[in-house]
């Protein structure tokens, strides 16, 4: 039987097959990127975008803009992305953050990989999957980004037990696949693409690209037919 990162490979290479590159993550440059990866937390892309347009039309895509800004006044700016309070903090702690780094956003993120994500982590409202995000589309640095829809796929796929830590999620990528940037990103973008059009919510096996994974591997845990269609 194939191993977990035997089937991850399997997996990124069919999945890429079939749905060509992503192209992600969509941004004009690194801030912005890092802008929409707390944006997205716990919001949807096309609200997020709607929040970067809005701080776009102010000039307020940029550390220094943002450190100008009071928490009140930006988080009505991106009131389209959810928990806009507590995003306007982020927003403000990661801009001042990038200020704090002498030449700015590019000493920022010419950080070794370790000591960013260690950087990024202190910031209240940055976790595992945010920081991993700015660690990888911001700055060219190879870190694995386990988000819902990679839990959701390893999970149903039976690759990982349901409570897996987000560490234990990640290590197995960073296992079956090239300690490279480019197929990183190329992946957690492909799982991305997965989730919002096979593996969602309600789950939409039959025809899935990895519909096959599910025949040999799943042991039981392949849905009824009711719920493959």
């Amino acid at each position: 039987m194939a191993s977990p990162q035997d089937r991850v490979s399997d997996a990124y290479r069919t999945l890429l097959s079939v749905y060509g590159p992503q192209g992600w993550w969509p941004s004009r440059g690194p801030f912005e990127m890092m802008v929409g990866a707390v944006l997205t937390q716990h919001a949807s892309w096309r609200n997020a975008e709607r929040a970067i347009e809005a701080m776009r039309s102010l000039g307020l895509l940029a550390p220094e803009a943002i450190v100008r800004t009071s928490p009140a006044a930006l988080a009505r700016i991106i009131r389209s992305s959810g928990p806009f309070t507590r995003k306007a903090e982020t927003l403000i702690a990661l801009a001042w953050a990038v200020r704090e780094h002498g030449r700015g956003l590019e000493q920022f993120l010419s950080l070794n990989a370790e000591t960013l994500r260690t950087t990024l982590l202190a910031i209240r409202g940055i976790g595992p999957e945010t920081a991993d995000a700015i660690v990888l589309y911001a700055a060219g640095k190879a870190a694995f980004v386990v988000d819902a829809y990679t839990r959701r796929f390893v999970v149903r796929h039976g690759l990982v037990p349901q409570r897996a830590s987000y560490a234990a999620i990640q290590e197995l990528f960073t296992r079956a696949l090239p300690q490279d940037v480019s197929v990183y990103a190329e992946c957690h973008a492909l799982l991305v693409r997965l989730g919002k059009d096979r593996c969602r919510a309600t789950r939409r096996c039959a025809g899935c690209p990895l519909e096959g994974d599910l025949d040999r591997h799943a042991s039981g845990r392949r849905p009824p037919a009711s719920a493959r269609r």
